[in-house]
């Protein structure tokens, strides 16, 4: 069991980490506007729900694996008597949670000129033909010794063993996500890139399994490929999949009249080795989406994208993610989304807020301003959810501020 926090459609999710800046950076962003937040009396927001169950709230509180895929992994744990499973599971779960992007060649560069510039302040001409050999050393003990992974039969065990139920968690709150504000998509193909385990299978099986009828899982680890079959199987080679219609693939389709109703990049734009790489693949992969990723126009399809939603015993997963529509902004609800936990105070909610125009807001929000449904809403609501709010971004800043209630 994990806690998930955080048509046509491109989903990419990737890891939450801490010491990022992202929190800082939102608050450094921020900026407080008096009498800008109002409630969207338009749309009648609440109608006859309670202020827990709002239209803007998206979190899933629980997220259990389906059973079926907990007996197979069991199963395939059980035969594989590895030595030491637990402690390999924590080594590879440290070692994925602590793994930074790979060092772009400019960055390298630049690195390499400040620091050569650094010893020759302090060489002589007796030094010059050890500059070089100095720059190197100083370069490798200072600069992120990034590395490929390679999972093999054993470590892809490992991966599942430690991954498993996290993956499938993230990916259901962001299938959640398309499934509350569009209940009526039934998307009927699906391709996951960097497909693993093949949780992302399990996860859009259990939200449109009535209309999926072909999933295409990519991935370049045969072993990988291998082991989500077998999951698939109950956790033998042979017999009949629990979920139909799943293909397996190490490559991407090449053509590009190939498209999928939902494409996903779960977990793996990140192990690629450059920005220039996950920049290809990012737009390979939007222009195989028919309806859900990024920035670009397709060739074969006119219609621009825009961003459809972001960036305890039992386990949390912390996740970000990014949702990508074709289509107009103006056909999805753009309530601004919360970005960071909500502080309760007495009296007064503070709320870090993405409006649609991308910009930070720094709302604090009260019964007597905002009106008693708005500051429920807000008191209810979580980091993800979004706010039944008008921001408009035309509206200047205000450096006035009322004082909370007393």
């Amino acid at each position: 069991m994990a806690t998930a926090r955080g048509a046509e459609y491109l989903l990419t999710l990737g890891r939450w980490r801490r010491g990022l800046g992202l929190v800082t950076q939102s608050r450094a962003l921020a900026a407080l506007v008096p009498g800008v937040s109002q409630v969207d009396n338009k749309s009648d927001f609440l109608g006859k729900r309670s202020h827990r169950r709002h239209p803007g709230i998206l979190q899933l509180s629980r997220v259990r694996l389906p059973q079926v895929l907990v007996d197979a992994a069991q199963l395939l744990l059980l035969e594989s008597s590895m030595p030491n499973m637990e402690k390999q599971v924590q080594a590879l779960t440290n070692y994925l949670w602590s793994r930074h992007l790979p060092v772009e060649p400019e960055e390298l560069q630049r690195r390499a000129v400040h620091l050569e510039k650094k010893f020759l302040e302090n060489a002589d001409s007796c030094q010059m033909e050890k500059l070089c050999g100095e720059v190197l050393h100083a370069l490798r003990r200072t600069t992120y010794h990034w590395q490929e992974l390679s999972y093999s039969e054993g470590l892809s065990l490992v991966y599942m063993a430690a991954r498993l139920d996290g993956g499938f968690a993230a990916v259901s709150r962001a299938f959640h996500e398309i499934q509350a504000r569009l209940p009526e998509f039934q998307p009927q193909t699906l391709m996951d890139f960097g497909s693993g385990t093949g949780s992302v299978t399990w996860a859009a099986h259990s939200t449109w399994g009535q209309s999926l009828r072909e999933y295409m899982c990519v991935d370049s680890s045969a072993a990988m490929l291998e082991l989500a079959e077998k999951l698939l199987k109950g956790g033998s080679g042979s017999g009949m999949p629990y979920v139909p219609g799943v293909f397996f693939r190490q490559f991407l389709p090449v053509s590009p009249k190939v498209q999928f109703d939902v494409v996903v990049s779960a977990f793996s734009l990140s192990e690629l080795p450059s920005k220039a790489n996950r920049t290809d693949v990012v737009q390979t992969l939007w222009r195989k989406t028919g309806h859900f990723l990024g920035k670009e126009k397709s060739p074969l399809d006119p219609r621009p994208g825009f961003v459809f939603a972001p960036n305890k015993k039992p386990k949390e997963e912390k996740f970000s993610m990014v949702i990508l529509a074709r289509g107009s902004p103006e056909e999805a609800n753009r309530w601004p989304r919360i970005t960071q936990p909500v502080l309760k105070r007495p009296r007064h909610v503070h709320c870090h807020l993405c409006c649609p125009d991308g910009h930070m807001q720094h709302a604090v929000i009260t019964a007597r301003r905002h009106g008693r449904d708005l500051y429920r809403c807000a008191r209810v609501s979580s980091w993800g959810d979004r706010l039944p709010v008008i921001t408009p971004s035309e509206l200047p800043p205000s450096p006035a501020q009322d004082p909370p209630e007393s």
